[in-house]
């Protein structure tokens, strides 16, 4: 059996998707159908260490011009808290993430806004909570 997709995505059985059935598509091109599977795919693109794909889903008004992950960070898990739509093209996703760094546990919770251009979403920013 394949390993579970890093976001933790589940069918509505409780099984684990694996990567090629959840953020896989996702990283190899094909558009998120909506704001969360983006945020979802992000998760897992910094768990891969993929940074093209967290680029190239980044809003062109908010990218950075280049991203260094850090490879010593260990990914815990990933919880949607809410996916909120927000308007025709645009949305919101509150999220925890938690990894480790250097042996300590952190915990980053934040809401992020997200906007769909030309039928792509993309994440725009976001705020701590």
């Amino acid at each position: 059996m394949a390993a579970p997709c890093p976001c933790g995505r589940t069918t509505p059985k409780g099984q684990a998707l694996s990567l090629a059935d959840c953020c896989g598509p996702l990283h190899t091109g094909q558009p998120a159908p909506d704001a969360e599977r983006l945020m979802r795919s992000r998760y897992s693109a910094f768990v891969r260490g993929d940074v093209p794909h967290l680029l190239a889903t980044w809003h062109s008004s908010q990218r950075p011009a280049e991203l260094t992950l850090e490879t010593a960070d260990k990914w815990l898990g990933l919880e949607i808290k809410r996916h909120l739509v927000t308007g025709a093209d645009t949305a919101e996703v509150e999220f925890v993430a938690r990894f480790r760094v250097a042996g300590q546990a952190v915990r980053q919770h934040e809401r992020s806004r997200f906007v769909r251009e030309d039928g792509r979403w993309f994440y725009v920013d976001g705020d701590a909570l």
